[in-house]
């Protein structure tokens, strides 16, 4: 007997293949047994004796019957739902035209299929071609350095094709392209005060948005507006205009539908614009390309606590231009973050406590605030999922060790395998070697080991993880050393030889990762349990139901259609819903439910072990007042953060995360077809 495949390919009948499908059916409800699967494939088998050809679909529909027949309800029904999930999954990937042999999931794929896989004789690559592609390509300079490109090769994609690593996306987009092979992401420069040294950065964050890149700038040396301008007698028109230029910049140079390059905008806490610096966001038409955030300072937060007056300065000349009530200027900027997130904080001095070359000057933030860079450095991130460590409730730190190791290799390899905008940030970066290695998954790791992220068990777990990411790192930069020498400035740094990259770790938001690789992003907690993701690329929406709380349920025997259109009304969250055990509601809260303080204690574990910074958001619900906001950033001061973004829910006209708002009657909710369970990948 032979089976006709969908593709049109004629194989022989394989019965061990009905008792695979109808073993993973089972497995999503907890009740696999063998022997019940052989029975049906036996089953199917005596049915279609005598045919000499069949079509999947029709052995398919032979299992459907066969399982109703066993009278077994739930386990027919789950079969015939896996089967409908696998159906829709595969009518996607026919519709995009995309062949996808690691059978990843419909956002994955959307996703992929709009910014990173690549055309070659009019056919478009497979996810599985592109890892290969940057997987390759990264690994070609292992020659330069006597090691075969050949082995690491296979190293490097199998890392990204098993979902366990993933760089900065970049590098998947560019990696092997001639003439676009732009690996990093964010790019720093400090501003100088003449117009000859702001117009330069002009040019020089066009060249560097022309290749898909983000840019940091600190604003913080240009003369306030209002100033005197000796050279031609006029007036200084201070950051804010400047920022202009810079915005229309980035507006004007597209990136060919890849990436849009993007502004953070730095001002130091002391400069006498301050005021309209935190003001310039209010209305959200206006500098679109552009984030901002204040650059507080030890002195300014003890005068915040001490209820004294802070002297603005102006950077010209180092004098002081007026002194202002340091409570009333913490109040306008919470009050601004409040409003609409706007602007983040930096806390300047404890960045500066950890920069592992100040004889180069100071560090500015990259654009998402989670790398510490000098002016015409760049970012070299890549992240590891750490759901792909949990295993029998543990973390396997056997395997991480392997993965932190060959992780760090391939970023190293990177900053070879790149080519650069500017010759000033080639020579930057080849000088100091910065990688930013991070992570992913991290609440969908506490999902899985059945941990609430507002826990002391997770907070300590988060410590644990990263101290040991950490200590790898090294570990690992240290034998890069020794086999490939120090960073060329690390006799004028605070590093001890051997170490072949001045900084190591780094926790990114992995936005477009976190959805390539499947999981949740960074260290955010989950934002619902069921929710859909907007304004990522122009008009698409993605919606997603989450695949562990879909497999407890399951498992548990209380999952039902009924309950997710419960939690869809419950505004995503599962808190007060009975059908949920109670264990388990604590386990799934959510962002908004998750308080403040748990944020900052969190978001802080991690810090006590990251080279650089972490680029995390503090959710606040809507209700949330001023006073909530004032609360959060001194504690996030105390607890020694580098820097944070706070975000009261709804704020904004556009947020990228919402919760599913759908039509529902007769306790009957209407969830949109592209909704797909990625535990049926």
């Amino acid at each position: 007997m032979r089976v006709i495949k969908r593709d049109g390919r004629i194989v022989k009948y394989n019965p061990d293949k009905i008792v695979i499908a109808v073993t993973k059916a089972m497995k999503s409800i907890s009740k696999v047994d063998e022997e019940i699967a052989i029975n049906v494939a036996t089953n199917v088998t005596d049915n279609l004796n005598g045919n000499r050809e069949i079509s999947v679909e029709e052995i398919q529909d032979k299992v459907e019957d066969a399982l109703i027949k066993l009278g077994d309800a739930q386990l027919a029904k789950t079969y015939i739902l896996y089967r409908a999930k696998r159906a829709e999954v595969r009518g996607f990937r026919e519709f995009i035209g995309i062949e996808d042999t690691l059978k990843l999931g419909v956002n994955a794929l959307a996703l992929l299929d709009k910014r990173y896989l690549k055309s070659f004789d009019g056919k478009k690559e497979s996810p599985s071609q592109m890892f290969r592609r940057v997987a390759n390509h990264v690994a070609s300079v292992e020659k330069t350095f006597g090691g075969s490109p050949d082995y690491w090769g296979k190293i490097f994609y199998n890392l990204m094709a098993n979902q366990m690593f993933l760089p900065n996306t970049p590098c998947l987009a560019n990696s092997g392209n001639k003439d676009l092979n732009y690996l990093f992401a964010c790019y720093a420069f400090e501003v100088g005060d003449s117009m000859e040294e702001i117009l330069q950065t002009a040019k020089d964050c066009g060249m560097v948005q022309k290749t898909g890149g983000g840019v940091g700038l600190n604003l913080s040396k240009l003369r306030p507006c209002g100033d005197k301008v000796k050279t031609t007698e006029g007036i200084a028109s201070g950051p804010i205009d400047f920022m202009r230029i810079y915005d229309t910049v980035s507006d004007v140079i597209k990136q060919g539908g890849i990436r849009r390059g993007g502004n953070l905008g730095l001002l130091l806490v002391s400069h006498p614009d301050i005021i309209e610096f935190i003001k310039c966001k209010n209305d959200e038409t206006k500098l679109n390309n552009f984030n901002i955030s204040v650059a507080i300072t030890d002195e300014f937060m003890r005068c915040v606590k001490n209820d004294s007056d802070f002297s603005l300065v102006n950077p010209n000349n180092n004098e002081p231009v007026q002194k202002v009530n340091s409570r009333h200027l913490f109040r306008f900027i919470a009050e601004s973050a409040w409003r609409n997130g706007e602007p983040g904080f930096v806390f300047w001095d404890k960045i500066e406590k950890d920069n592992p070359t100040p004889k180069q000057g100071h560090l500015i933030k990259n654009l998402c605030g989670e790398q510490d860079l000098l002016p015409y450095e760049a970012c070299c991130l890549g992240s590891i999922n750490l759901v792909k460590f949990v295993q029998d409730g543990q973390i396997v730190y056997n395997s991480l060790r392997k993965v932190v190791h060959h992780s760090v290799r391939f970023l190293d390899d990177v900053i070879d395998a790149s080519n650069y905008p500017l010759e000033a940030i080639h020579d930057r970066v080849k000088e100091n070697r910065k990688i930013g290695l991070g992570i992913m998954g991290f609440a969908n790791a506490l999902l899985l080991l059945g941990i609430p992220y507002d826990s002391d068990e997770a907070e300590k777990l988060a410590e644990e993880i990263m101290d040991f990411i950490n200590v790898e790192a090294r570990k690992a930069s240290v034998r890069l050393a020794e086999d490939r020498g120090d960073f060329l400035s690390i006799g004028d740094s605070v590093v001890a030889s051997p170490q072949r990259n001045a900084s190591l770790t780094t926790i990114a938001p992995t936005g477009s990762i976190s959805i390539i690789a499947e999981t949740s992003s960074g260290i955010e907690p989950i934002f619902a349990v069921v929710y859909q993701k907007t304004n990522i690329l122009e008009s698409n929406t993605f919606f997603e139901v989450n695949p562990i709380f879909e497999e407890v349920a399951k498992k548990e025997g209380w999952y039902s259609q009924a309950l997710i259109s419960k939690i869809i009304r419950n505004g995503g969250k599962v808190t007060g819903l009975p059908e949920v055990p109670e264990k388990w509601q604590k386990v799934f809260r959510t962002a908004l439910e998750i308080s403040p303080e748990w944020h900052v204690r969190m978001q802080a574990a991690f810090q006590r072990h990251v080279n650089n910074a972490i680029s995390k958001t503090v959710n606040l619900s809507y209700n949330a007042t001023v006073e909530d906001v004032e609360r959060v950033i001194k504690l996030a001061y105390d607890m020694n953060l580098k820097g944070l973004t706070v975000f009261r829910n709804q704020s904004r006209a556009k947020q990228v995360l919402e919760t599913l708002c759908v039509e529902c009657e007769d306790d009957v909710c209407s969830i949109p077809q592209e909704i797909v369970s990625e535990q049926s990948v």
